[in-house]
């Protein structure tokens, strides 16, 4: 009894002397802003000068210093692209100070003012895994017809493309439905326009484009590979702005604004190829849809209950529809689309006590009928996902930070065909997910930081219970130089049957009795450096697996009748590869240079007799380099060179024929090779252009853009088509991506 009592008087000493201590620091919060708009900036980098202490604002842009030292202090704001700030603070003993922070962009930096910062690394832009990208980047890339937000992720180390006509995501070895994608905080399903040849996402309408390529903390979860996670503008708070860009392939228009409780933004972007249509008709030409269109309109309503508390509306609504006669007896009409909404609350319990309350609502659906002679074909497929979730996070002392929530919601897949009105095949799921997350951050001395997390998932179809580990750890041997390793443990629900003709016709499926869900581990590791100030290189390998991978059985002629389990084949597969990227953001050059080596490998039993391929998102060699150049204070020009080892495919080698047999029937065949065991040739591409900035009527603001894509006119293979003569060869005819340089011309106001 008197040990027991020695170590309660122990632990009380201890807990009275670190609540002491408590009281006795102080801290600092706020938000980081843009002086111009006063929009939030995510992740930008905080600090105290001459000390170890720092954070990053969160996905509200909210930062927490805890832990401070009482006494006098400057405090450092930066983000990439803004003029550093630099702010005095005297601070009491137990003083809790609100500080928010405004932060001027660079281009409105008033002249002979000079801001310096010490050599540094940006605390979360740069954790393992991570990659921020400007929206501005988005804007000024060399691009096909307009801007898109995906195909800008694909100069990314680490991130393939399947071809120059689609948007797709394959990342570190990943299929595309191995990528979970945020919106607001909402998940979005199969976001992609025009055939697959752009995402949704309105550049007009997007703050913040976030990357986690692998290792991501406990609270992501949904998917093995990775996450994009975007945010769309809250609104100008400071007045009224508008703007418009007249383009080849589709308009944009975007209006934002202050009023009395807080800021509004309406994005909208819709298809302008009527006018082409019509005129390729009256030419007769051949192919052309009868009609097409898609749109998309992005909206945010922010209200500013008080100092504590905002709330938000956001949403977004887009579509395709396509009518086209694809021969004289074959007529496709296709619809598909996505339409999000999420209602979200963030509150301040403490100025070290964060929260974020969400509703969230999506929905994806996919249509398309075909109509064969008279003979109807129908596949529908939809998506329904709503969700309540909630983020908190506390921020109590120097050393120590923590994170944890919840994601519960109800998930209804459907899938539907129809063969000449008559139902050969018809899933239906609802079930109910829970994921449970917590995870925390320690920082045992200076330059060390570990994170440890768990993730607790359940989906009723098929009652799966899944716990989810995630490690990391960070040592900082210089300011200047950070080492870094992750592992983390990741399930995923879904999977995508992706179409390789038109992403119109892919088609989302879940786990299920009997059907249990895909996971995989990953491991990765991390040095990240900054050489001399505003040029930094990054460098990570990484190993991942890829366990019960489930998909529609190519094999499976007919499924109706079959029980879910049977429509599934199932298999394996793993990837690693080493990244690097070297990247320059201050100057009048300035961009970055990337590479990766890579492999990745799947294995289903009845697939080159249950051997490792290489599936067609494989490259073993990947370079991106993109380079900025302001050439005056007006005119900029921009190059953008791309090279990737060629794609896999299957080679047939030759066709036969059995003669001779009963009831005189003619039956052919083909032989080839191992699946995807030839490659394309390798691909490379060189896109430049310039723009031009300026003002018109002395207030309207323009951008005009002049590119040239696939300037030196590179012959890209997009894939082969075999022909078989009458004997026994085999003809190969080359289908290229794009073919010749392609001009693009756009024009953007800004009122």
């Amino acid at each position: 009894m008197r040990k027991l009592s020695r170590l309660t008087l122990a632990v009380l000493s201890v807990l009275v002397t670190f609540s002491v201590r408590a009281q006795e620091r102080a801290s600092i919060s706020g938000y980081v802003r843009d002086a111009t708009s006063g929009e939030t900036l995510l992740l930008a980098n905080v600090r105290l000068e001459g000390t170890t202490q720092g954070a990053a604002t969160n996905n509200a842009g909210y930062y927490a210093l805890a832990g401070i030292t009482p006494g006098e202090h400057v405090l450092i704001a930066s983000y990439v692209g803004y003029r550093p700030e630099r702010i005095e603070i005297a601070l009491d003993a137990g003083e809790q100070r609100r500080l928010d922070v405004e932060l001027v962009p660079e281009g409105l930096a008033i002249d002979g003012v000079t801001v310096t910062a010490e050599q540094e690394l940006e605390y979360e832009a740069r954790r393992v895994g991570v990659q921020q990208l400007q929206t501005e980047l988005i804007k000024s890339l060399p691009t096909v017809l307009q801007p898109d937000v995906f195909r800008s992720l694909q100069l990314l180390p680490g991130v393939k493309a399947a071809s120059d006509y689609s948007s797709g995501l394959y990342i570190r070895g990943g299929s595309p439905d191995q990528t979970l994608i945020l919106l607001d905080r909402t998940t979005v399903y199969n976001p992609s326009h025009f055939f697959g040849f752009f995402s949704t996402f309105n550049p007009d309408a997007i703050k913040d484009v976030r990357l986690y390529k692998g290792g991501f903390p406990a609270e992501y979860g949904g998917r093995i590979g990775s996450v994009v996670d975007i945010y769309n503008r809250d609104g100008n708070r400071r007045e009224f702005d508008a703007g418009m860009s007249v383009g080849l392939l589709s308009s944009r228009v975007i209006a934002e604004g202050p009023y009395a409780r807080g800021s509004y933004m309406l994005a909208l972007r819709r298809s302008t190829l009527e006018p082409l249509l019509y005129m390729l008709h009256a030419a007769d030409v051949d192919g052309i849809p009868d009609s097409f269109y898609f749109f998309d309109a992005n909206g945010k309503l922010n209200v500013d209950l008080s100092s504590r508390d905002q709330l938000s509306l956001a949403f977004y609504a887009g579509g395709d529809r396509l009518n086209i006669e694809l021969l004289d007896d074959l007529h496709a009409d296709i619809r598909y689309g996505n339409r999000t909404l999420s209602l979200n609350w963030t509150h301040l319990f403490s100025e070290t006590l964060f929260s974020n309350f969400t509703a969230t609502g999506s929905r994806y659906y996919s249509a398309p009928e075909l109509d064969f002679s008279g003979t109807s074909i129908v596949r529908d497929n939809s998506v329904g996902d709503f969700s309540a979730k909630a983020d908190f996070e506390y921020v109590p002392g120097e050393r120590l930070s923590a994170k944890a929530g919840f994601w519960t919601g109800a998930f209804l897949f459907r899938l539907r065909d129809l063969f000449d009105d008559d139902v050969s095949l018809d899933e239906s799921i609802r079930s109910l997910y829970t994921s449970v997350y917590g995870q925390s951050t320690y920082r045992p001395i200076p330059g060390v930081s570990l994170q440890a997390g768990l993730r607790a998932n359940f989906f009723q179809e098929g009652d799966f219970y899944r716990i989810a580990p995630r490690l990391s750890a960070e040592y900082e041997p210089a300011s200047t130089v950070r080492l870094q390793i992750a592992y983390g443990r990741y399930f995923q629900f879904l999977t995508l049957v992706t179409s390789e003709l038109f992403s119109g016709f892919d088609t989302w499926l879940t786990t299920g009795d009997h059907v249990p869900p895909a996971f995989g581990d990953q491991v990765v590791i991390g040095v990240k450096s900054a050489l001399t100030s505003g040029i930094n290189v990054d460098v990570e390998a990484y190993y991942r697996t890829m366990e019960n991978l489930f998909e529609l059985d190519p094999f499976v002629q007919n499924p109706a009748g079959r029980e879910y389990v049977e429509l599934f084949r199932f298999g394996d597969g793993h990837a690693y590869g080493f990244e690097t990227i070297l990247q320059r953001t201050e100057g009048r050059l300035n961009g970055f240079l990337a590479y990766t080596l890579s492999r990745t490998r799947r294995r289903f039993p009845n697939v080159n007799g249950g051997a490792f391929y290489p599936p067609k998102y494989d490259r073993t060699h990947d370079v991106k380099i993109v380079l900025n150049y302001d050439l005056s204070r007006t005119w900029r020009a921009i190059g953008v060179w791309t090279y990737a080892t060629g794609q896999a495919y299957t080679e047939p080698l030759a066709q036969y024929r059995l003669i001779g047999q009963p009831f005189d029937t003619d039956t052919r065949g083909v032989l080839v090779t191992e699946y995807n065991a030839s490659r394309l040739p390798a691909y490379h591409r060189f896109d430049v252009g310039v723009s031009r900035r300026g003002t018109v009527f002395g207030s309207v603001g323009y951008e005009l853009q002049m590119q040239v894509i696939n300037a030196y006119n590179r012959r890209n293979i997009w894939f082969y088509l075999f022909d078989f003569t009458e004997g026994k060869d085999v003809e190969r005819n080359e289908v290229p991506q794009i073919p010749v340089p392609i001009p693009n011309l756009s024009l953007t106001l800004d009122f």
